[in-house]
């Protein structure tokens, strides 16, 4: 049996970053375990393509939803990356750290250590920003963060109409001051896609003491007791254990790593003993507390022929793609959502609960349906939902999909933000800002006005934003329901570690790329028994008016 010091389960957007940092001394041996392949692919690697890989079998697991019982027993697409990089591999490249008030929360939620003067100083490690560093931003990190170009003046009117409508204008929403319109960060670098494969793993894979095996399906971790020793795996047909001298981390994401534990005998005990799988440790809180983003697309027909509409046929589209394999450049070297939003629904939020992302099209995130004519949109939702789901075994085999229910729209609060989201959408889209561009309103329809009309708009239309989360969430060690400790230490066991979006205590505000990257960072100085990053001092905004104004 191979013999490693650590072994990680997943090379995406965290285990890529483990697998570079805890392999940066040599005398670590290191293994990674990718149940997926290659990113050698130019629709993976060319950012305007992101839809392609995100409907592909080959590079997406295809999870899907049971029927939710709140809208209307729709099933929704789980889109989680099969492939090195992981989802950062398939995702919309959007890089959006989240709000500094939830990583206070998280340690309000147990999660010491985790507050966003302790994050800060990681999520700057990660980066390079191409406009340059500053005391929120990185300047030498593995992950290159860009703008976009701004050259379709709809993303100018989508700002200027935020500032119409009483909002302000950020200059940085990763930085000082999220609230208001402004810039979109994309995790793109000389046009070309910039995953944690691309920025942690590929780099880290020409050390002598990382190995990486992809194609490999982890079906449980290997224990002696209560201790983590190892894992059993099966690569071209064939099961075998790989020891870890140290420690055995799940790096599969909000999916497959609350799916992995279960499969390995920790959960909630009922759950295990009913598919005849033998109790390790009894957590209840494993697969439970899953959380996620729903957003609708707000769309209006544009009076101008500006919109990327003109760019979706097959002629138009292989020009962008020739273009872009002959210089980076172009249209096909951007995800197109280049502004964006965050606002607060109502007076009595303390910071933003509601994001935008803007996009010259009307058209689907996930490019299945496609643009009927010229128009523009805003992807926009609430951000901290109250609804809670859970991800739960059909087997004991690790080739058998989990049982994945979010619950969505299940709390009543949930409405109250969704008529929020269109009645204030409608109202930065009426502004004058837009008023040179702006045709009938295709989705929801001016017609769509009453709480009632609404509602069923919402039940049929809304959609998921792709960002599973919290389903092993961090906290207190005495917390029946907490599956890691603040140290990501898998409660009740030994050597055994959960390093990704599922230990989130709850979900930030925002994309989750790039926390999820932050966690992978401040977690291998963790493992790596290194001193943390000495906290940021750099303050943060928090509208003084928040208890009695809404902007």
């Amino acid at each position: 049996m191979p013999q490693f010091d650590f072994i990680i389960v997943g090379a995406g957007s965290a285990g890529s970053v483990l697998a570079s940092r805890l392999s940066e001394d040599p005398a670590n041996r290191v293994l990674v375990l990718e149940a997926g392949g290659s990113d050698r692919s130019i629709f993976i690697q060319m950012p305007t393509a992101l839809s392609i890989p995100m409907n592909s079998r080959k590079y997406n697991w295809f999870y899907e939803t049971e029927p939710e019982p709140h809208l209307g027993g729709r099933r929704l697409h789980v889109p989680r990356g099969k492939v090195i990089g992981g989802s950062s591999s398939i995702n919309g490249m959007v890089y959006i750290r989240g709000h500094a008030r939830d990583f206070d929360s998280w340690v309000d939620q147990g999660a010491a250590g985790w507050g966003y003067a302790d994050v800060l100083p990681y999520f700057r490690r990660a980066e390079t920003r191409a406009a340059g560093g500053d005391d929120y931003r990185g300047g030498d990190g593995p992950l290159h963060t860009s703008y976009g170009r701004l050259r379709n003046p709809l993303y100018r009117a989508f700002v200027q109409a935020g500032v119409e409508a009483g909002y302000a204008e950020t200059d940085d929403v990763n930085g000082f001051r999220q609230e208001g319109f402004g810039r979109m960060d994309m995790t793109v670098h000389n046009g070309q896609r910039w995953s944690t494969a691309n920025a942690y793993l590929k780099p880290a894979m020409k050390r002598a003491n990382l190995t990486v095996l992809t194609g490999a399906l982890t079906h449980r971790v290997v224990f002696d007791g209560k201790r983590a020793v190892g894992v059993e795996y099966e690569i071209g047909g064939r099961r075998q254990i790989a020891r870890a001298a140290r420690e055995v981390i799940l790096s599969s994401g909000s999916i497959g790593s609350p799916h992995l534990l279960k499969l390995s005998g920790i959960g909630p005990g009922a759950e295990l003993r009913a598919h005849g799988i033998d109790v390790v440790a009894d957590r209840p809180g494993v697969g439970e507390n899953l959380q996620d983003h729903l957003e609708f697309y707000f769309q209006v027909a544009c009076t101008q022929p500006i919109t990327l509409y003109s760019k979706l046929g097959l002629i138009p589209r292989g020009l962008i793609g020739v273009e872009w394999l002959l210089t980076g450049k172009g249209l096909g070297g951007t995800n197109h959502f280049e502004t964006c939003g965050f606002i607060r629904s109502r007076a009595g939020i303390e910071y933003p609960d509601i994001q935008f992302h803007f996009l010259p099209a009307a058209i689907t995130y996930d490019g299945n349906s496609m643009a009927s004519e010229h128009g523009f949109q805003a992807h926009v939702g609430p951000m901290r939902s109250k609804s809670r789901g859970f991800v739960r075994l059909t087997s004991p085999h690790a080739a058998d999909k989990p049982s994945i229910r979010f619950n969505y729209m299940s709390h009543p609060d949930d409405w109250e933000e969704m008529r929020a989201c269109v009645r204030l959408t409608r109202e930065i889209f009426a502004q004058s800002a837009f008023a040179p561009y702006r045709g009938r309103e295709i989705q929801p329809g001016a017609d769509v006005v009453t709480d009632g009309q609404i509602d069923a708009f919402v039940r049929d239309k809304v959609e998921s934003a792709y960002h599973p989360s919290c389903s092993a969430r961090m906290g207190s060690a005495a917390d029946p329901l907490a599956v890691v400790d603040p140290q990501t230490r898998v409660i009740g066991v030994e050597a055994l570690r959960v390093v990704d979006s599922s230990i989130m205590p709850s979900i930030t505000n925002g994309n989750l790329n790039a926390p999820t990257i932050m966690i992978g960072e401040k977690a291998a100085d963790i493992i790596l028994g290194k001193p943390s990053l000495p906290r940021s001092i750099a303050p943060v905004h928090v509208a003084p008016d928040w208890r009695t104004s809404q902007r």
